[in-house]
């Protein structure tokens, strides 16, 4: 603001001023925005919610201008994009959601012994409050394929910029063909195990129940006593998961699997904490080497701090609370 302009506030304050909007100014009425334009826009956009607004001030003749303040200012209405979603979910299926997160919520009250997890949470040591059988024992994991080559995202490549400086340009980058898959296990106190399947070589049952025996030794050193109190697992049904080889080697060892249907990334930590922020750093990122790559995730899974993990832990009794109130609709962020 200019010096003079300051003085004439100053002065305009002096006299009295108290209100710092625009005072009511003279001049010719507003005639098209008006009740009978604002309901018959209205109609119109309830009719056809993708009507534009250049369509609607040339079907009703009347300014673009005016349709603007009628659409967001009258009647408040907002233009937002749909939301995808994994997969649309039958009613059997959001049935069967909302059963499964009825009955861990039940089970985290029971373990509580109390009628309510509001205060249920994860300490700064990764230890779960209230003595909480299920978190405290709890393990989850998941699959997820990582690129040698991983190009950035566009919002990650987003910039500050001054009106004059010069448009930034990103050219198009596919990922490349080269991948390995990764096999990560995490509880509350942090990453258990990360195992990495050569490429090429495809997860079935047997290799699985390799990779659960590796979990197992992995859990002897990291986790001391868990084996001993019982190991609740969480994973998907996927068919090396589901397999009957994988289910008696379960069996055998007395772990514990708590349930999860199918088409649920948004109550599966793995999917909706952790590979997220995974695939997210990898981004604009190049590796010559499978070796290079997987030192790069051990060292991403070193620094992380034991905080990331007990968040996303402790988020999965929100998540399926909402899922409850949303009657099995998937779980926003």
């Amino acid at each position: 603001m200019s010096r003079s302009r300051v003085y004439q506030w100053c002065t305009w304050f002096g006299e009295g001023r108290t209100s710092l909007g625009d005072e009511q100014k003279s001049g010719r009425p507003k005639t098209s925005t008006n009740e009978e334009n604002t309901t018959r826009v209205d109609e119109l956009i309830r009719c056809d919610r993708r009507m534009k607004i250049r369509e609607i001030a040339l079907k009703l003749e009347i300014p673009k201008r005016t349709v603007h303040e009628i659409v967001h200012n009258t009647l408040g209405y907002r233009k937002v994009s749909a939301r995808w979603v994994p997969k649309m979910l039958k009613e059997d299926h959001k049935l069967q959601r909302v059963e499964i997160s009825q009955r861990l919520l039940q089970r985290c009250k029971q373990d509580n012994g109390d009628e309510d997890t509001t205060h249920i949470g994860v300490g700064p040591g990764g230890d779960f409050q209230a003595n909480n059988n299920l978190f405290d024992n709890l393990i989850t994991g998941d699959e997820t394929w990582v690129h040698l080559n991983t190009p950035e995202t566009k919002r990650d490549s987003m910039t500050w910029k001054h009106p004059s400086s010069p448009v930034t340009k990103k050219f198009k980058v596919q990922r490349s063909a080269a991948k390995v898959m990764a096999t990560v296990f995490w509880d509350a106190k942090g990453e258990i195990l990360l195992d990495i399947s050569p490429q090429g070589q495809c997860i079935n049952a047997a290799r699985y129940c390799s990779t659960l025996h590796r979990l197992k030794e992995a859990i002897h050193r990291k986790r001391p006593g868990l084996l001993r109190r019982g190991v609740v697992l969480q994973h998907d049904n996927a068919t090396p998961h589901s397999a009957n080889l994988t289910q008696q080697w379960l069996q055998r060892y007395g772990w514990e699997i708590i349930p999860h249907p199918a088409h649920i990334p948004d109550l599966a930590p793995s999917d909706f904490h952790l590979f997220g922020p995974l695939k997210r750093h990898l981004g604009g990122m190049a590796f010559e080497t499978e070796d290079d790559l997987i030192s790069e995730l051990r060292n991403w899974f070193d620094n992380l701090d034991v905080d990331f993990f007990r968040v996303g832990m402790s988020s999965l009794l929100s998540r399926w609370q909402k899922c409850i109130d949303l009657h099995g609709d998937f779980v926003e962020k």
